[in-house]
């Protein structure tokens, strides 16, 4: 019994010695992908929400100014003190020397807009009178150059925008923003709200019109032979074979003033002038719905085909009428596929950038082009990533929801 104990104890140890072996060999297959996933999605979306919360550009350009702003109370409504503003008058012509006082300019800017060219022109004042010289002279050297020098709200601003930390940025994305005295309240202008109402808008006519297009597409090669159902998959899979950029400027050649559209319809006498289609909210839902609509027709042509048409035929023996068998029947069983495609449809689309940048102008435009040009053109990633940040979030909620209300576990058939 012994002998039998200790020989059962030695093959549950290399049992189990097996087993780890094996874990360990499927964690190094699946490693890459890990490793991949980790680079090009976790690591891009932690450094965008970093970002858009971190910004220690001010503090890096003038750290002694406001290391001596700390004692100062900006509640008060008094101007600082002297020696405060004697650090920022010698910051700010080193900076100057280093051509770097139009950054310091920049970033009081969106704090308290108008001070750009403030800070600019009193640089350029500053620059030429010797560091020797102005070490020596009273503030009246930087607040003699201009009356808002005089003006609290400047040395505020500053002092706020010095904060390495800061929800500004959301609240700008959110078309809000924090006063001077740390209240907050909506903004003058109004952009950003209206721009993700308006992407959400677009997407969802998008994913409407795609379902409405594949469902007959699909159902029509669900019910084909083979043959003809492989033969025109290769239509259906031929925009992936094309790149986007010559599918998106076809487009472009349909719907311009002299494009083909335009062309045909002026020669068969339905218009007499040519009609503004392009560069438009209609030409960028035309066009997306043209690019995106293989995502539609596949996830519901792999469910149509799997569906048994016997169910169908049962209904109609029993006297049901083809249209209400259809939508009590087949329709129901069909939804797995047509969320599925709706989903991924919805989420491509409000994310898209390429296409509404160049079919869309200015009426077309979704939220990922104002994105795209704060990290192109004006340089201010913290917004585009603040902006991208409320953008993932919007998704995941929605995500969520659908999960929660019109997921494939919560289908009920019949």
């Amino acid at each position: 019994m012994a002998n039998e104990n200790t020989l059962t104890l030695t093959e549950m140890k290399q049992s189990e010695k097996k087993h780890r072996s094996k874990q360990w060999m499927l964690f190094l297959f699946t490693l890459p992908l890990l490793l991949f996933v980790l680079i090009s999605f976790l690591a891009p979306i932690t450094t965008m929400l970093y970002r858009s919360v971190y910004h220690p550009t001010v503090a890096q350009l003038v750290p002694n100014t406001l290391d001596a702003m700390q004692s100062w109370d900006e509640s008060a409504g008094e101007m600082p003190s002297d020696d405060i503003i004697r650090v920022f008058m010698l910051e700010l012509h080193d900076l100057a020397n280093e051509r770097r006082s139009g950054k310091l300019a920049e970033e009081i800017n969106r704090s308290l807009p108008g001070s750009s060219s403030l800070i600019k022109s009193t640089a350029r004042k500053i620059k030429r009178i010797p560091k020797t010289e102005l070490q020596s002279s009273d503030v009246s050297a930087l607040l003699d150059k201009h009356k808002k020098w005089r003006s609290p709200e400047v040395w505020v601003a500053i002092k706020l925008s010095g904060n390495k930390w800061t929800e500004r940025y959301y609240l700008t994305a959110l078309d809000l923003k924090k006063s001077l005295q740390g209240d907050i309240e909506a903004r003058d202008t109004k952009i950003y709200i209206k721009l993700y109402w308006k992407s959400l808008k677009i997407a969802l006519y998008i994913t409407l019109l795609t379902a409405i297009i594949a469902f007959p597409l699909s159902y029509y090669l669900s019910m084909a032979s083979p043959s003809k159902a492989n033969t025109l998959l290769v239509f259906v899979l031929l925009p992936f074979w094309t790149s986007l950029l010559v599918r998106t400027t076809s487009w472009i050649a349909l719907l311009q003033t002299n494009g083909v559209v335009n062309s045909t319809l002026k020669a068969i006498g339905i218009i007499d002038e040519p009609l503004e289609l392009l560069y438009t909210e209609f030409s960028t839902i035309i066009s997306m719905t043209h690019i995106l609509l293989p995502f539609m027709v596949l996830p519901l042509y792999s469910v149509m085909k799997n569906i048994d048409p016997s169910y169908f035929r049962a209904a109609l023996s029993l006297g049901s009428k083809p249209m209400p068998a259809f939508f009590k029947i087949y329709f129901p069983m069909t939804l797995p596929g047509l969320s599925a495609g709706a989903l991924l449809v919805f989420i491509i689309s409000i994310g898209y950038y390429i296409t509404p940048a160049l079919v869309g102008g200015t009426d077309g435009q979704m939220i990922s082009n104002i994105i795209a040009f704060h990290m192109q053109s004006s340089n201010n990633w913290e917004l585009a990533a603040a902006l991208g940040s409320l953008l993932l979030v919007l998704i995941l909620a929605l995500y969520w929801l659908y999960d929660r209300w019109v997921g494939v576990n919560n289908i009920k058939l019949g």
